[in-house]
């Protein structure tokens, strides 16, 4: 029977593999015809150089003329994507992939273990409970929530005891959630839903109530209008929230971007972090033991991002990138808690450092190259031991309650699907406690870690995954994928859709630009504001290095990138063209002088600027803004923008003024399309099957426009 089903795995395999071959024009190569996008006559001053705006009308989500374009738009594309031969039998064989049993680590919430879990195909993942007699039930499934899937579980909270729990969900994809509180027992809605709630944790205070923060509904669309006053709300249970309290962020004096506020596992302290752009916070502590205690200041400036980590008795530990880029751990007594009287508990290293909490031990995890290594040290600051990993990849976990006996982590990389490891932290040992049920061979596949050479000689790391024996002839097509900015990690990670590029037969290529935080906070300040184009140009390296080394050629490239990532490619493509055949710019940040205006915009400022801060980051941003950079004559490559229209993070207006640019101003034959998923947002919380039918089309499309015309 094992030999039966290896066949049928290796069939399945050589099913999807590419083949080109020389063809005759088809319906989906002929000349597309655009819906025709009206160029209205607004214009903006900027330090005295007037830019034409003339898709302003598209930021308007809620008029009937947008949204007669978004269904135009969607017609032609979805029109090009289903003449694609091979679109269904990738769709197919992506739902075939992704058709196995998914589990999540346990956790302990009163006389209760709970887990997620999917059975396959579910579009959300339901939450099960097991109890101590050993008896499994459901307790939440969110795939009830709605009919189509597309309303998630976006958080879920249980008070102190484990008795009650509060939940957040979000309908569309949005930003904005509705919290939901229920007892455990019977799960039955203990009082009315709590709606508006953005940006925001669940943090209970005993079985009392507990913290949220969301903005003041803003006025016109609440998809697009701009959030600015954050603040922190406490909900006592039984009241009405129209009578919840303002704890902070409510005076101008208090005014912040964003906030929010977290209670101790003791229940001793509420910590809240005020920020008003992504990087950088000022900290404050209450004692809750006393109710007439006053606010007391950590940090009263956002020159560092600073957290308490935890807290045994009065002593607070904090980790902080202040004075130290690569983070450190520091402790300090709540009563005197400022950085004069902290003093260092892990030290800065020269690789940077993410901690966690668990069974009575921190656990230090560090990024080497963007790979993981983990060490262990006791309360008392003593080093017990370096963790042994499975392997070369990342890990997440390595957090539980103090009394907890085990903690549990997950490791993966890029062709190795996630596995659920249970590490006993007195004995030092590792058991498996969930292997991935997915039918992928990791064994046939590897992952390579390279350094290239960027424009100013930075050098950069790349990991590069790909099916073993490929012959580096630069005909693999290949996918490219990028960030950086806002300081986050691209840390290798497995996942499906990836699986699936690499049975196509594709290399998938990810390069640790500066703008991350691979390196710690100078990493991350080498690509923000006037640093920019280092982002730009070590994405155009890493292309240039796959070319040069036979991986692939400009023919065979695709570029792909989300959010800032849209960004990245939008920039990259507009620069450099003739680069690569294909570019997928996902949710992406594309009008660079108005991004500030929208939602909660004006909190990316670290990294961006803004187009009114000065002259020189006016012109500076002027220079790379994508939809301010499509040039007319220019042959652009075959670009597929994908965004949903209820994304309000990053609104679609930026995807859809960049469209209808390229539309209107592309001088080549390739197609400039974009795909606008309805009822769908920023990504989290995107059904399964939604999921499967977006990647089918994102393939499907990039093969076809690599001159892949069928698939073995």
């Amino acid at each position: 029977m094992k030999y039966l089903a290896a066949v049928a795995g290796v069939a399945l395999l050589s099913a999807c593999s590419p083949q080109q071959e020389t063809h005759t024009e088809t319906a989906v190569d002929a000349k597309i015809s655009y819906p025709m996008t009206v160029r209205g006559n607004v214009t903006d001053e900027y330090f005295g150089t007037v830019v034409a705006d003339p898709y302003r009308w598209l930021e308007d989500d809620r008029s009937a003329e947008t949204e007669a374009w978004v269904t135009a738009q969607n017609a032609v594309t979805f029109e090009y994507l289903e003449q694609i031969p091979y679109r269904d039998k990738i769709k197919d064989r992506l739902a075939e992939l992704w058709n196995y049993e998914k589990v999540g680590a346990p956790f302990k919430e009163g006389k209760y273990t709970y887990f997620y879990k999917n059975d396959g195909l579910q579009n959300q993942y339901v939450v099960y409970r097991t109890d101590e007699e050993g008896n499994t039930e459901v307790f939440l499934d969110p795939n009830t929530f709605s009919e189509d899937g597309t309303t998630s579980l976006a958080t879920l909270s249980f008070s102190k005891d484990g008795s009650l729990a509060a939940y957040a969900i979000s309908e569309g994809g949005s930003d904005w959630r509705k919290i939901i509180v229920i007892d455990v027992e019977t799960k039955e809605q203990l009082e009315p839903t709590l709606v508006d709630v953005k940006f925001s944790g669940i943090s209970w205070f005993g079985n009392e109530g507990f913290y949220y923060s969301s903005y003041d509904k803003p006025e016109g669309s609440e998809l697009s209008a701009k959030t600015d006053q954050h603040k922190l709300y406490y909900h006592q249970l039984g009241t009405d929230q129209a009578d919840d309290r303002v704890v902070f962020g409510g005076t101008d004096a208090e005014k912040h971007r964003y906030v929010g506020g977290q209670v101790t596992e003791d229940d001793r302290y509420l910590i809240i972090s005020a920020a008003v752009s992504t990087s950088g916070n000022k900290l404050f502590i209450k004692d809750l033991t006393n109710p007439e205690s006053e606010l007391v200041t950590v940090l009263d400036h956002t020159d560092s991002d600073t957290y308490v980590l935890d807290n045994v008795g009065t002593k607070l530990y904090l980790v902080t990138d202040l004075n130290a880029p690569n983070k450190r751990v520091v402790t300090v007594d709540a009563a005197n808690p400022q950085p004069e009287n902290w003093e260092d508990f892990i030290a800065e290293t020269q690789h940077v450092l993410n901690p966690s909490t668990g069974a009575g031990y921190i656990f230090a995890e560090y990024m080497v190259d963007a790979i993981a290594k983990v060490e262990q040290y006791n309360y008392d600051g003593e080093r017990v031991r370096e963790i042994e990993l499975p392997g070369v990849g990342s890990v997440g976990g390595f957090s539980a309650k103090h009394e907890a006996d085990v903690v549990y982590y997950t490791f993966t990389n890029y062709n190795t699907p996630g596995t659920i490891y249970a590490y006993e932290p007195d004995a030092g040992e590792s058991t498996v406690y969930a292997e991935s049920k997915a039918q992928f061979d990791s064994t046939a596949y590897e992952s390579k870690q390279v350094f290239y050479t960027s424009k100013d000689g930075t050098k950069v790391p790349m990991i590069i995954t790909y099916k073993k024996g490929m012959e580096l002839d630069g005909t693999n097509p290949t996918i490219l994928y990028g960030y950086g900015g806002f300081n986050i990690s691209l840390t290798p990670s497995f996942s499906m859709t990836n699986a699936m590029w690499l049975e196509l037969g594709g290399v998938y290529a990810v390069a640790n630009l500066r703008g991350g935080g691979e390196y710690g906070k100078d990493w991350h300040n080498a690509g923000t504001q006037m640093q920019k184009q280092n982002v730009f140009d070590d994405f155009i390296a890493a292309a240039e290095y796959l070319i040069a080394e036979n991986y692939t050629s400009s023919g065979k490239l695709a570029v792909r990138g989300g959010s800032n990532g849209g960004l990245l490619v939008g920039a990259v493509m507009t620069q450099r063209p003739d680069l690569m055949q294909v570019a997928l710019p996902a949710v992406g940040v594309l009008d660079m002088l108005r991004y500030h205006t929208f939602t909660a915009g004006a909190g990316w400022a670290y990294d961006y600027g803004t187009a009114e801060d000065s002259k020189e980051m006016f012109e500076y941003l002027y220079g790379y803004s994508p939809v301010h950079n499509v040039e007319s004559g220019v042959h652009y490559p075959a670009t597929l923008i994908t965004t949903g229209d209820h994304d309000d993070r990053v609104v679609p207006a930026h995807s859809f003024k960049f469209a209808a640019e390229l539309q209107a101003k592309d001088a080549g034959a390739n197609p400039q399309l974009i795909r606008i998923e309805t009822n769908a947002g920023h990504g989290a919380g995107t059904p399964v099957s939604k999921t499967i039918e977006q990647y089918a089309d994102i393939y499907g499309f990039t093969l076809w426009n690599m001159g892949i015309k069928e698939l073995k």
